[in-house]
């Protein structure tokens, strides 16, 4: 049994890759359609005026974020790839008064969550898709509003020294 487990784990993990297609992505589909070329999404949230948008999360691990936005309708408006320079000057230069919902509609669910240490609240990690070895990450007070507006670190990941965040 477990022979043949191994044989078929490679063919039903391509499978699952097989309906992430972002590149398929059109203005104008609906979600049915949408979910057909992404799977499901990893969260969903409402916007004002009625947008919905769905979040494909591929961490947390992964380094990319599909945000795809629907209108009142149910149609495609807007689609893009979140975790990115772009994204997180716009979290850093927005943050002042905003919460850690406004920061998952915005950079979507982080790859690591840890403690704040002595200053309590949590930090937010996210990784991206870079030739450096950074994350960007946020610090939240506990009252659920931004500390900051975010910083770039070093993953760990990439530091053989820091085995902490293994």
């Amino acid at each position: 049994m477990y022979k043949l487990f191994k044989l078929m784990l490679p063919l039903l993990l391509l499978a699952a890759c097989g309906t992430y297609k972002p590149q398929d992505i059109r203005a104008g589909q609906n979600e049915a359609e949408v979910q057909t070329l992404m799977g499901q999404p990893t969260g969903r949230y409402s916007l004002p005026g009625g947008i919905t948008r769905l979040e494909y999360a591929t961490g947390p691990q992964g380094r990319v974020t599909w945000m795809v936005d629907l209108d009142s309708a149910g149609k495609v408006t807007a689609w893009n790839q979140v975790l990115n320079e772009k994204s997180f000057t716009t979290v850093q230069t927005g943050w002042e008064g905003k919460d850690a919902q406004w920061l998952r509609y915005t950079l979507g669910r982080p790859g690591h969550v840890r403690a704040g240490g002595w200053q309590g609240g949590w930090v937010w990690s996210w990784r991206y898709p870079t030739y450096d070895c950074f994350w960007f990450q946020v610090s939240i007070l506990d009252s659920g509003m931004l500390r900051d507006g975010g910083a770039y670190g070093t993953d760990p990941q990439c530091d053989p020294g820091d085995r902490g965040h293994r």
